[in-house]
């Protein structure tokens, strides 16, 4: 049991390790993705995105298949769903996203170079995920969702053929989009950086779902997220001594660490704080629009977006769709008070 424990804690930690250090050399960001393609400049982090997003898909899928994977206990495969926290989730944690410049992800990578403005919004966006979750607005968000439930057992690709085939069809138009675009700069770069964090994610179900599974203590596999978590990591350092320390926890310290140990290596590491209040408020809305919206929608761009759809969830593609439009509605307003 302790054995099987450490290996899921170790595995987690190289993983989260191998994430920081690809995110601070490539960049990787599906709202900088998303920007890129908004205002038409030219750049390979949507692509990056879709590459990440195919490699994941087509690593769990062949992973349920050969049965090293039972996905069927993941949050993400739950029939029951809320027809209005998901899409009002993605929505919020969209616009925060944009309002922060970043997901939580990214803000975890930029951390690990020195940008302590990310620090701020790491704060607020775990705060507000624990306060959602089981705080202030547990009570609240339990009784909406309990009044908005909607079965989607029916909805689901393994009612209507293999998953696996399913996954290869969805890969192989998302690496259509990934190698399509046409040449930029640092774009070999950023599609390798893809093709690994797609990986990782892969690496994540096996090391909770495979490898470092306890029949004497069974739990749902998880993969890569960073809204909970990062709340769950400001709780243990504080709780440490009352908390157990598990995979997605180390995944986040493993990601600040790698993060900074590439941009030391790289020369790359700077201190960087706020230009102004404006930019301090942008970074505490954003970080608590994040946190309260991640809980809601069950995710974030890595975590629905990568790992949930990875499963091939209905409700994660909905909540990427719905992250992706709320980051648009700030992009409008920004063109229209220009």
């Amino acid at each position: 049991m302790e054995q099987s424990a450490s290996l899921v804690l170790g595995l987690g930690l190289l993983i989260g390790v191998i994430f920081g250090a690809v995110g601070q050399v490539t960049g990787f960001c599906y709202y900088r993705g998303l920007k890129e393609r908004w205002t038409k400049q030219p750049g390979s982090k949507l692509q990056s995105f879709a590459l990440a997003l195919a490699v994941a898909l087509l690593g769990t899928q062949l992973s349920v298949a050969l049965g090293w994977l039972d996905l069927s206990q993941t949050i993400y495969l739950n029939p029951r769903l809320s027809w209005l926290m998901l899409p009002l989730g993605g929505l919020l944690f969209g616009y925060g996203m944009a309002l922060a410049n970043g997901c939580g992800a990214r803000a975890l990578v930029l951390l690990g170079q020195g940008n302590l403005r990310s620090l701020v919004v790491l704060l607020c966006l775990g705060i507000s995920a624990l306060a959602t979750l089981t705080g202030l607005l547990g009570g609240l968000r339990l009784a909406v969702a309990n009044q908005t439930v909607l079965n989607l057992d029916h909805v689901s690709p393994a009612q209507w053929g293999s998953p696996l085939i399913w996954a290869g069809l969805a890969a192989a138009l998302l690496l259509w989009f990934a190698l399509k675009a046409p040449a930029s700069e640092h774009r070999t770069r950023n599609l390798i950086g893809g093709a690994i964090i797609g990986l990782l994610v892969t690496a994540g179900w096996l090391t909770t779902g495979w490898l470092g599974v306890d029949p004497f203590n069974p739990v749902a596999p998880s993969s890569l997220s960073f809204v909970l978590p990062v709340g769950e990591t400001i709780q243990y350092a504080m709780l440490a001594t009352g908390m157990n320390l598990k995979f997605a926890l180390v995944v986040v310290m493993g990601l600040v660490l790698g993060s900074a140990l590439s941009a030391l290596l790289r020369k790359k590491y700077q201190l960087q704080g706020f230009d102004s209040p404006q930019h301090l408020l942008r970074a505490i809305g954003g970080g608590c629009l994040m946190g309260m919206g991640g809980v809601l929608g069950m995710g974030c761009t890595i975590g629905q977006g990568l790992s949930g759809i990875s499963t091939l969830a209905f409700g994660s593609v909905v909540t990427l769709v719905f992250i992706s439009l709320g980051a648009w509605l700030h992009h409008l307003r920004t063109q229209i008070t220009r």
